[in-house]
């Protein structure tokens, strides 16, 4: 069946094979396309509101837009109110199929370049017009990260060539993109061109070091120089051997003996390659990539590669443990990058992948609440979070109880729940110190000082709060650090002092988190403590802000940062806030805005 396209990345147009159609008239109509695309609940009136607030008619200058749609769209269902649009084949969309790429398996990213809407602006709807900005950064943002994974699963397939045009693209979008330039480079040292990978490292160092003022990063010298540890050539490829180095690995982590773990898991790796087990190896690899995610702070091309190359040697359709813990890496991964559509997209297969194995679904669930945290989907969250505990209750698994139970305990403080957010923290301090688990006790600390801090209890959140710092600190852990630092600041800003939070701000901002919730939620505080302290680094804390949570699709900080603007005078953010508030709901940002903006109404 020939296809149809809806193109709304890049200059937007409808195509047919072999046809010229017709094309909607006037940038309005566009408009409303992209929202009723990408925006499940668009009433008339608010999109009336939203899209013609001068016209003298609002709702018949909609009606005249949709039926522009309407004619030239045959086919596809514009109907009802809320409006929904019903896409089905021979029509497709190309924003639509890459936001939900997991429906649409061989999807190629290469297909997909340009803005939303690319060439129309929107300056006299000042409230669309931070709309379209948020999802032109969360759409870019998204095709990124299709071709960086798709570069990932062809180095993964043997096909490097291929890998190293992917990576090539990407770069051309963003070439300050370590994991794309050590894919790259993995890329064509598999290619056998190692006089280009070492000129490719040259150049990526200079860039870093000229624009950046920073080291070239650690993961693409690894790129290049990195082998494989060479096993005892005696050493028998068996069975037997790989799983004694998997238990080997696994009894070292243990015992806090991190890199001894890593090497005899990826000797672990190596004998498994020797042999045709493929199922053998992808259990080695994940293993290795837990590992390095979880004990080592991996996040980059080198761990993807492995967990890209397990689900190749896997090759499971059904049910499977291995399959399962992949896919959950690869979405912890995606939240930790600020990659929500695909997280939820790997996060689905790994749920499917985990049937029958209630362990692992405990897994998923809790990465899937905190992807539902992070984009303020609070209930989802709860949800997910509560069936996670249940799960790793009835497996008897305590630290996934302790885990799930600290982010249930984070949504319920974001919400403003603070008796709620109390009982599951101090249940989550029993079970990390039942279980020695100093690592997570972090942000635990700070997160339940957090809540003291909320109901007032100053003491109280100081000796948690430092004590989250300390130990964030001396495990050199850069997202905790900067959850504490943003808690100090916190704290010094409820005393007053607004010296010592500054001083906290940027204590917190020196690491760089690979958690990027954690880099938005201090820039949050920085730009509260800027504004209070009227310091002229305000605007660039907001717009920082602004622009990773808009990539990120971290609503709840997309609205903190419109309002954070309206504060320092833009009167375009201030029309917006109340717009994109009341689509979340969370009583506790409701209560921050209106105490803030006196006399704005939420009730759009």
């Amino acid at each position: 069946m020939a296809e149809n396209w809806i193109r709304l990345l890049g200059p937007p147009a409808i195509e047919s094979p072999g046809a010229t159609p017709p094309q909607p008239r006037g940038r309005k109509a566009w408009a409303v396309l992209a929202y009723l695309a990408l925006q499940a609940d668009g009433t008339r009136s608010r999109m009336a509101s939203l899209l013609f607030p001068d016209a003298a008619d609002p709702l018949g200058a909609l009606r005249w837009n949709l039926s522009e749609l309407r004619r030239t769209l045959a086919g596809v269902r514009v109907t009802g109110d809320p409006l929904r649009l019903d896409i089905q084949p021979p029509w497709r969309c190309d924003a639509l199929e890459v936001l939900d790429s997991a429906a649409h398996p061989g999807l190629d990213p290469r297909r997909f370049s340009g803005q939303l809407l690319e060439g129309l602006s929107f300056d006299d709807c000042p409230v669309f017009d931070s709309w379209l900005a948020e999802q032109r950064y969360r759409l870019d943002n998204c095709v990124q990260s299709l071709l960086y994974e798709a570069a990932l699963a062809a180095l993964a397939s043997g096909d490097p060539g291929g890998a190293a045009e992917l990576a090539t693209l990407a770069l051309q979008r963003d070439p300050f993109h370590a994991d794309c330039n050590a894919v790259l480079v993995k890329a064509l040292v598999a290619l056998g061109e190692h006089r280009r990978a070492r000129e490719h490292v040259t150049r990526c160092g200079k860039l870093y070091r000229e624009e950046l003022g920073l080291p070239l990063p650690s993961e693409v010298r690894r790129a290049l120089s990195g082998a494989a540890p060479v096993a005892d050539p005696g050493m028998p490829a068996t069975m037997a051997t790989v799983r004694s180095y998997l238990d080997a690995g696994g009894a070292s982590l243990s015992a806090g003996a991190v890199d001894r773990a890593l090497d005899q898991l990826r000797l672990a790796v190596v004998l498994a390659q020797r042999m045709n087990e493929p199922h053998l190896l992808a259990e080695s690899l994940v293993t290795l990539a837990g590992a390095l995610i979880h004990q080592a702070g991996g996040r980059g091309a080198e761990v993807a590669d492995f967990l890209h190359r397990a689900l190749q040697a896997e090759e499971s359709d059904g049910a499977s443990r291995t399959a399962a813990a992949a896919y959950r890496e690869l979405g912890y991964l995606s939240v930790q990058r600020g990659v929500p559509d695909r997280a939820a997209g790997w996060l689905g297969r790994a749920m499917q992948a985990a049937e029958g194995f209630p362990d692992e679904q405990a897994r998923v669930l809790a990465i899937e609440g905190m992807l539902a945290s992070d984009t303020a989907r609070y209930q989802d969250a709860v949800a997910a979070l509560t069936q996670s505990g249940r799960l790793a209750r009835a497996v008897r698994n305590r630290r996934q109880q302790a885990f799930s139970e600290a982010l249930l305990g984070r949504v319920r403080l974001l919400c403003g729940e603070l008796e709620l957010a109390a009982g599951s923290l101090d249940r989550a301090l029993e079970w990390i110190a039942e279980e020695h688990w100093t690592v997570f006790e972090p942000f635990a600390d700070g997160v339940r000082g957090e809540t003291y801090l909320a109901a007032g209890q100053l003491e109280e959140a100081a000796a948690l709060i430092d004590r989250s710092w300390v130990m964030a600190d001396q495990a050199g852990d850069h997202c905790y650090m900067a959850l504490a630092a943003g808690a100090e600041a916190h704290l010094f800003l409820a005393h007053g002092d607004l010296a010592a939070a500054e001083h906290w701000i940027d204590r917190g901002l020196e690491p760089k988190p690979w958690y990027l919730w954690y880099s938005a939620r201090l820039l949050d505080t920085a730009a509260e403590v800027a504004i209070a302290s009227r310091s002229p680094r305000a605007s660039e804390f907001v717009e920082r802000l602004a622009e990773l949570a808009s990539r990120s699709g971290m609503r709840e900080f997309v609205v903190r940062a419109q309002s954070h603007r309206a504060v320092l005078g833009d009167e375009a953010a201030a029309q917006a806030v109340p717009w994109l508030a009341s689509e979340i709901g969370n009583p506790a940002l409701t209560a921050f805005l209106a105490q803030r903006h006196a006399g704005l109404s939420l009730n759009v």
